[in-house]
């Protein structure tokens, strides 16, 4: 299984940004039960798309300025971006099969 890292404020511009391939950012907390529900769809999700789509994850609690910079006001929330821009974004747990729906489209 694919290990899935968490990006930071100071790496937000180089891992996300500045990727050379659409990346999914899940903004998360330890405390979110949702987030703990869609966490192993997200890991699946970066699995599948081995090679194709960069998936991170971001700490709500510890990048607050990300959360008010992109209006982040629920978690979990996903967010496509592809050359630097927000392609889709999802809030709240959704099955895997909604999540492909709005996301492959972009891809």
């Amino acid at each position: 299984m694919i290990e899935v890292n968490y990006v930071k404020e100071e790496t937000f511009q180089n891992e996300v940004l500045n990727a050379d391939q659409p990346v999914l950012v899940d903004f998360t907390a330890g405390w979110c039960q949702p987030c703990k529900m869609i966490e192993p769809i997200v890991k699946q999700l970066a699995q599948d798309w081995d090679g194709k789509v960069k998936v991170v994850k971001l700490d709500a609690d510890e990048n607050p300025n990300i959360l008010m910079q992109y209006g982040v006001l629920g978690i979990p929330t996903l967010m496509l971006f592809k050359a630097g821009e927000v392609k889709e974004r999802v809030t709240g747990y959704q099955p895997k099969e909604k999540l492909l729906t709005k996301l492959n489209p972009h891809l």
